[in-house]
């Protein structure tokens, strides 16, 4: 739909929309107003659900895909100079913050639903709460200043994920597309096998690395310099503000929603990089990261939503280049939809296979070894 478009009309495009990100979170408001006097209350709950995962991939596939790379020379370092796209990450946190606390204010108030409904709304907000916000606090803890930093520890202490923001940078992106990275799927590894081994990763990893950190300084892991004592118990404070202002509801709804967003994210992380590797070399390490070791997604829409974050490839081969610069390469391997798509076709592990075996096979014709864990060992 946007091919014909030229890169510089297609960067104005996309500074206006960019703001597309309001749109699930308006979508939480919106759905309890549209229950309240609706003969079926229990079915608005889930109208985010519905948006995301059913209309999304949808309309990916019509409005297609974004041709344009900004340039180089010219509009790259113009882009990254622009305080109006760190801003408008920034302008996530306040209004996630906010749009978590009313959820938790109409969780515990709301009596015209059944289990269903509830369930509806705490999957509804830890969707928004994965898609946006930890999108957003990924882009904002690959950045240098103390400002993007706390704001992304914020939001990940919000959904009790605090691990994150140590182990991605100082793990995963070290690791990534080798055996020793919990957050790399294997080739013929499915998602629910997946799941449990990158949750416990995540945690022990980051407690390790930042150990790691303090003894370099002479210090003890349980130090107050230990980032994660702090941002654990930031959610802790959370998980109890909740608990006293809404009761056991809210403390409930609280873990409930940080539970989908964290399951969200390790969901996009299987997608990300599945069946991928880094080949080793002959003196044991692995080959550099490239744009060729995640799966890139080009899609206009769900990128719009998740302030680039499709075009992975390019963010880790450079991971401090900010989401409104990261290019699209045509040899990365691709996937044939947005994320939101994607995570559906991971919940159905035969249909993954069939979709996505015949493509990593493709990458690596001429290499099949490459698809055994085997070749590393």
């Amino acid at each position: 739909m946007f091919a014909s478009l030229s890169p510089a009309w297609m960067l104005r495009l996309k500074k206006v929309g960019y703001w597309i990100w309001l749109v699930p979170v308006l979508g939480i408001p919106l759905s309890y107003h549209w229950s309240q006097g609706s003969d079926r209350p229990n079915a608005w709950t889930w109208f985010v659900i519905g948006v995301v995962f059913l209309v999304i991939p949808l309309l990916d596939a019509i409005v297609g895909r974004d041709p344009a790379n900004p340039d180089e020379a010219s509009e790259v370092p113009l882009l990254e100079g622009q305080a109006y796209y760190r801003l408008l990450s920034l302008l996530t946190v306040p209004l996630l913050l906010g749009m978590l606390v009313y959820g938790g204010w109409v969780f515990s108030h709301t009596e015209t639903w059944d289990w269903s409904g509830r369930l509806g709304w705490i999957l509804s907000v830890g969707t928004v709460m994965g898609a946006i916000g930890i999108t957003v606090a990924h882009e904002l803890i690959h950045k240098d200043p103390a400002l993007e930093q706390c704001a992304g520890g914020l939001l990940l202490a919000a959904v009790c994920y605090a691990g994150f923001k140590v182990e991605h940078v100082r793990g995963h992106h070290v690791n990534v597309s080798t055996p020793e990275d919990a957050s790399s799927s294997r080739y013929d590894q499915s998602l629910y096998a997946f799941l449990p081994h990158a949750y416990a990763h995540n945690f022990r990893n980051a407690w390790r690395l930042e150990a790691q950190r303090l003894r370099r300084k002479g210090l003890p892991a349980l130090h107050w310099r230990n980032e994660l004592i702090g941002w654990y118990a930031l959610s802790a404070l959370f998980l109890l503000a909740f608990g006293l202002a809404f009761g056991w509801l809210g403390a409930l709804y609280f873990l409930g929603q940080a539970a989908m967003a964290c399951t969200l994210l390790e969901i996009v992380n299987y997608v990300e990089h599945y069946g991928l590797h880094r080949r080793k070399l002959a003196d044991g390490r692995y080959e550099r990261t490239t744009h060729e070791h995640s799966w890139n997604s080009n899609f206009l829409l769900t990128n719009l939503f998740l302030f680039h974050l499709q075009r992975h490839s390019d963010h880790h081969a450079s991971a401090k280049r900010r989401y409104q610069v990261l290019r699209h390469y045509d040899d990365s391997p691709q996937l044939p939809n947005g994320y939101a798509g994607m995570i559906v076709l991971a919940l159905f592990p035969p249909l993954w296979r069939a979709v996505m075996n015949p493509r990593v096979r493709a990458y690596y014709a001429g290499e099949e070894y490459q698809l055994s864990d085997d070749q590393h060992a």
